[in-house]
């Protein structure tokens, strides 16, 4: 059962006046613990608001030693997610300005350092006003992984929590926010190896082929997968060729999970997808004009890098160096880079669809951020009236 997020204050199960998104709770399925910390990157916190209406959230901490009896109320924990170009950063700019919070960055490109114009990553004007943490933490020679940024984030909310603030997580990396808030499953790691000689096996067959291999040996995997989806269609492989086992078989395989917030989870999605597709043609244009195939260029000369390395898969890094290579013209990398925007907020709208207990909002809302505030307020005092 749909019902919409607000327009106005109103008690919960009250039919809304305007229709701004829908809000939907399911429950929710024993997840995997973490695994061993990694290094955190960090930014200035953020000061509280002293207008700020709510008691901090170190008021749902629960004091040791621990009560015997009864359930101890956790610290709250805002997710802010959406597709690319929906107005997430400026969304949660908002929210910064009107509540404690310090915001962490769940985006798989803007880990990595130089890669700014491609990521949209903040400016300096706004990271002035609203910090971030997790931006720039690697070079784009290395890797980063799922389940290190559920290791670095809980770390990072655990501090965040500690200083009276409250964690706001914005990002549109739906892989990085399940396997926070679900768990992980016992996935091996990446060898370089095999994935050279798949990467041989698509330079010299295409990664068609690939696809069409993996799915011999793991049909459920293959069957929700794109041909060319290089990335997943080459871990997918990755996995069988290591354990002998298909990566369907090992995600059905339960997981725990340890996360100790509360989660207000808040989806920014288009009413019109039309015109999210014309935000992301002009958001791409200003990439071009701001000098994309340039920062790729200089990347490219300073680390040495190639096109299987994770950060020059991701959209508009591959095309752009395809560019850099002659294989496609100026017109072509404006097409093909639009469509890939487009085809990644697709697949990001579909992971949101499926998530439970999110309330969602109209991206194309004029007044978006102070909806989004008004309803998070109205939530974090629920929590507090509740526990």
């Amino acid at each position: 059962m749909r019902t919409k997020a607000p327009a106005k204050r109103r008690p919960a199960a009250r039919k809304p006046t305007k229709k701004i998104g829908t809000a939907r709770k399911k429950s929710a399925a024993p997840r995997r613990a973490t695994r061993a910390k990694q290094p955190v990157t960090t930014t200035k916190p953020q000061p509280a608001s002293a207008a700020l209406l709510i008691p901090h959230p170190s008021a749902l901490i629960p004091e040791l030693p621990a009560v015997p009896s009864g359930r101890q109320d956790k610290p709250p924990a805002i997710l802010l997610m959406g597709p690319t170009a929906s107005g997430k950063t400026a969304v949660a700019a908002r929210l910064v300005e009107a509540l404690p919070c310090e915001i962490i960055s769940v985006d798989s490109a803007q880990i990595y350092k130089g890669m700014n114009i491609g990521t949209a990553k903040p400016d300096a004007e706004l990271l002035r006003r609203a910090p971030h943490h997790l931006l720039d933490v690697i070079e784009p020679h290395e890797t980063y992984s799922a389940a290190r940024f559920r290791d670095d984030a809980l770390a990072l909310m655990r501090e965040i929590t500690e200083r009276d603030h409250i964690p706001l997580l914005v990002g549109g990396t739906m892989m990085y926010f399940q396997a926070l808030t679900e768990g992980l499953n016992d996935l091996p790691e990446a060898d370089p190896m095999i994935r050279m000689m798949i990467d041989t096996m698509a330079d010299e067959q295409g990664w068609p082929a690939v696809h069409a291999r993996l799915a011999r040996v793991d049909p459920e995997t293959a069957a929700r997968l794109e041909p060319n989806d290089q990335q997943r269609v080459q871990r997918a492989l990755e996995i069988y060729l290591i354990t002998n086992q298909p990566m369907s078989k090992l995600l059905a395989k339960p997981k725990y999970v340890y996360f100790p917030y509360t989660p207000i989870r808040i989806s920014l999605v288009p009413t019109d997808r039309e015109v999210l597709h014309m935000r992301i043609a002009e958001r791409f244009d200003a990439m071009l004009k701001a000098g994309l195939v340039r920062e790729v260029k200089g990347l490219r000369d300073e680390y040495g890098l190639e096109t299987s390395m994770p950060s020059m898969r991701a959209v508009g890094y591959r095309q752009a160096w395809d560019h850099l290579e002659g294989r496609i013209d100026a017109a072509a990398l404006r097409e093909q880079g639009i469509a890939a925007t487009r085809q990644l907020a697709k697949r990001q709208l579909t992971w949101l669809r499926s998530m439970r207990n999110v309330t969602e909002f109209d991206c194309l809302e004029e007044n978006l951020g102070d909806l989004v505030l008004e309803y998070v307020r109205r939530e974090l005092e629920a929590q507090l009236v509740g526990g």
